[in-house]
C-alpha cells in the first residue's frame, strides 16, 4: 500500500509550502486541505472568527473521503490540514493503514512573523492565538513525524523523507 502524507500544523507552519515540496520529491498527488473547506468557513474566518468542531466536521469529512479515494485507488498522496485537535486527527487518520502523520512544529513568534509577511491567505494572524490555544499535540501512539519548522522547506522535506522511509510499513 502507497503511503498518504497528513501534514498537519497551525496556520504559518508552513503546510502548504512543505507538503507541496513533499508531494512533488515523492511523486504522488497533492491537496491543500484548505481548498477543501466550505465557502462559509472561509468566510468566517476571514471575519476574524474561529471555527467551531461544527463548522469543522463537514471540511474534515472531506479531507477524509479525499485519503479514502487515493487508498482505494492504491494512490500515494499528501494532503494538508491544520489538525489541531487529537479528535481531528482521528476523522483523518484514526484507523487508517498506510496514513503517516507530520506535525510540523514550531515556536509562536516565529509562525507569528510568517503570517504578518503573508499577503495571500484568508487567515488573519489574530486567530493564530486561537490555533496555539486549541493545539493538542500529537500524542506517542498517532505514531506522528515530528519536525522543525525552523530550515529552509527543502530540508523540512528530507527530513520527512528520511523519517518516512524508516517507518515500519502500515
Amino acid at each position: 500500500m502507497k503511503t498518504i502524507v497528513v501534514v498537519m500544523g497551525v496556520s504559518g507552519s508552513g503546510k502548504t509550502t512543505v507538503a507541496s515540496l513533499l508531494a512533488e520529491r515523492l511523486g504522488c498527488a497533492f491537496q491543500d486541505g484548505d481548498d477543501l473547506h466550505p465557502r462559509e468557513n472561509v468566510e468566517k474566518m476571514k471575519s476574524g472568527t474561529p471555527l467551531t468542531d461544527a463548522d469543522r466536521l463537514p471540511w474534515l469529512q472531506a479531507i477524509g473521503r479525499r485519503i479514502d479515494a487515493w487508498r482505494e485507488r492504491g494512490e500515494a498522496g499528501v494532503v494538508t490540514c491544520s489538525a489541531l485537535k487529537r479528535a481531528y486527527r482521528d476523522i483523518l487518520v484514526g484507523e487508517r493503514r498506510g496514513v503517516a502523520l507530520v506535525y510540523l512544529k514550531g515556536p509562536q513568534a516565529l509562525i507569528h512573523g510568517r503570517l504578518m509577511a503573508r499577503t495571500s491567505h484568508f487567515m488573519p494572524v489574530g486567530l493564530l492565538d486561537s490555533q496555539f490555544a486549541t493545539l493538542q499535540e500529537p500524542a506517542a501512539d498517532e505514531r506522528p513525524i515530528v519536525v522543525d519548522i525552523g530550515p529552509e522547506p527543502a530540508r523540512v522535506v528530507s527530513e520527512i523523507v528520511r523519517r518516512l522511509a524508516d517507518r515500519p510499513s502500515g
